[in-house]
């Protein structure tokens, strides 16, 4: 049986620098690469060596997305979760419902400027 993982998730967003500049803030990754989609638009991968975020943009693109159309929220883990919101807080976007799940894991969500809600884990 194969054994996977997320390897990138192509999001559409408004605007793709201010996005990669969040993520790699927030969980210290880097810009892999950036230019032209082969779909029209522009394209920004920030990531890891092992995943990415996509982040596209179009004319099209308006961003305003519907809470779970199709998307519930992605998750991230961090490694502090304290300073991981105040990040989140610095980019003017709310977090809200932190929680703590048994065994442990501390969590919060947020929606990005775009309306895409993202939780934010830590087994710190």
């Amino acid at each position: 049986m194969p054994i996977g993982t997320i390897e990138h998730t192509n999001l559409s967003v408004t605007n793709p620098q201010r996005s990669s500049e969040l993520f790699q803030s927030l969980l210290g990754w880097k810009e892999r690469w950036r230019g032209p989609s082969a779909m029209g638009g522009e394209t920004i991968h920030v990531g890891n060596d092992h995943s990415y975020f996509a982040l596209y943009t179009n004319e099209r693109v308006a961003g305003d997305y519907a809470k779970g159309q199709p998307l519930n929220h992605l998750g991230m883990q961090v490694d502090d979760l304290d300073a991981a919101e105040k990040i989140i807080i610095g980019a003017g976007l709310e977090p809200f419902s932190h929680s703590t799940y048994d065994p442990g894991p501390r969590s919060f969500y947020f929606f990005d400027w775009d309306g895409i809600e993202f939780e934010v884990v830590s087994y710190e």
